[in-house]
């Protein structure tokens, strides 16, 4: 049986992380933004007390576009659903396994966050952050390694939020996974990101080597189509063999101006670089839209959704639609990542083509990318959009000290470069060896002194400045 157990306390923490190099995906364009980290202390049935943490940008604009809303407004609701969901949370004083807690959790958490105007995605993001951290105390305390401790399943994982799957089918899932040693990077270029020459997409020291390419898409398919083909050239100068994925991040209004761009792909001789070599198509309409919208013969090419994926039952009514496969981002939750690759699974066994990816929310140095590599490493994600070593300077405003302790603990995921400690990419890969100390994928705790207190959120956004 799955040990039981109950949260005693959560904390939140954050700190400002300032971006080497703009960033612009979607209609948003990010220079810097708060990481929040947080520590659960919880008491586990028969053995004793552990504290476990996580962290996980406070990405603007992402978990929420609505048009009404700022950048920093979408910030205050990420905070909001941090704060709702560590009342839902301590509120269970009975003992329960970690997704049992989950369970009775997660319903409650929307159903509050939609009460103060906060959609789902949003919402999710609360549980999604306390679950990592949960699990973390969960594995320090029984001594186990992520790895080991899921493949039990440790968190007691079963098929009560997922009606197409019985709980035996999660279990066999779990019981047959064993960790990838490497895990390929995904460059992301971003729609400010330089193209050509030095420090574009080609040069070595901007990619790191990488084999894969996430190309970011604006909505416009003439000049989506146009950026694509210079990228191509250059991506085609590679002494080596590549693959790309384009994420068009909810910019693309309807189905007709994704014909119009899928059309160029197919027919147009000067996007065949980016064409042959294309993997998917990521989220190119609004999540509403999408909901709505059958993909039909545009599923000769395969897409799959990530914005969209604010429920269990996301997957499935994607696969419906004609999506071939969803994103696994911890920040979505870890659990509905294990559900989600237990789909793809099913169904890819039964002869349908389908698949989960790894699509990075620019992670940082530290806790959040170690776990969110050992998430994508435990279901089979081979290759991975990893930006934020990108985008931030190595640890970026991370206390030294702390840097160097990451270091220390795990030297295959890091190195000293330049004066800075960074992630360590070997040929086009991240290695896992190292996540495999107790606890979720990190023998070192964070700096919680080097922190502020989580910023208390601001009232509410009115009705009369929504319309």
């Amino acid at each position: 049986m799955p040990p039981r157990l109950v949260v005693k306390d959560i904390a939140f923490f954050e700190r400002q992380v300032t971006f080497a190099r703009p960033f612009r995906f979607g209609a948003v364009v990010i220079n810097a933004t708060p990481q929040v980290f947080v520590r659960v202390e919880i008491e586990v049935e028969g053995k004793g007390r552990a504290v476990g943490d996580s962290a996980e940008f406070l990405v603007p604009k992402w978990f929420d576009k609505r048009p009404h809303l700022s950048p920093a407004e979408t910030v205050t609701e990420l905070r909001r659903s941090l704060i709702i969901a560590r009342d839902i949370y301590l509120a269970q004083t009975a003992f329960e396994t970690a997704f049992g807690l989950h369970a009775a959790c997660i319903g409650l958490q929307t159903e509050a966050c939609a009460a103060v105007d906060i959609p789902p995605l949003a919402a999710a993001y609360g549980p999604a952050e306390i679950d990592k951290a949960i699990l973390d105390a969960l594995l320090r305390c029984t001594g186990a390694n992520f790895f080991d401790g899921m493949a039990a399943n440790i968190a007691g994982i079963d098929a009560r939020l997922s009606r197409d799957l019985g709980d035996d089918d999660v279990a066999r899932f779990l019981a047959g996974r064993s960790r990838l040693e490497r895990v390929a990077i995904r460059h992301t270029v971003g729609m400010d990101d330089k193209v050509e020459g030095e420090g574009g997409v080609a040069d070595r020291k901007e990619n790191a080597g990488a084999r894969y390419f996430k190309l970011k898409l604006n909505g416009d398919p003439a000049h989506d189509a146009d950026r694509l083909s210079r990228i191509g050239k250059e991506l085609a100068t590679l002494p080596y063999d590549y693959r790309v994925t384009l994420d068009a991040n909810e910019q693309y209004a309807d189905l007709a101006a994704l014909s119009a761009l899928v059309e160029r792909l197919d027919r147009d001789a000067a996007l065949r670089p980016i064409a042959q070599k294309l993997l998917y198509i990521e989220q190119p309409m609004p999540r509403d839209i999408t909901k709505a919208s059958p993909l039909g013969a545009l599923a000769r090419r395969d897409f799959i959704v990530d914005e969209a994926d604010d429920s269990y039952d996301a997957f499935p009514v994607a696969r419906a639609l004609g999506y071939r496969g969803i994103s696994s981002k911890s920040c979505k939750g870890i659990y509905k990542s294990v559900i989600n690759a237990t789909r793809a699974a099913q169904w890819s066994a039964a002869g349908e083509k389908c698949f989960i990816a790894g699509e990075d929310l620019t992670c940082q140095a530290g806790l959040a990318v170690q776990q969110d590599l050992a998430l994508g490493a435990l279901i089979g994600v081979t290759h991975a959009e990893r930006n934020g070593h990108h985008y931030v300077d190595g640890f970026g405003d991370t206390p030294a000290t702390e840097a160097e302790a990451f270091l220390a603990g795990h030297p295959d995921l890091y190195v000293r470069d330049g004066g800075k400690i960074r992630l360590a990419i070997h040929d086009g890969d991240l290695l896992t060896g190292s996540l495999t100390t107790p606890g979720f994928a990190t023998a070192v705790h964070p700096d919680w002194s080097a922190m502020s207190p989580l910023a208390a959120p601001t009232a509410k956004i009115s009705l009369e400045k929504a319309v």
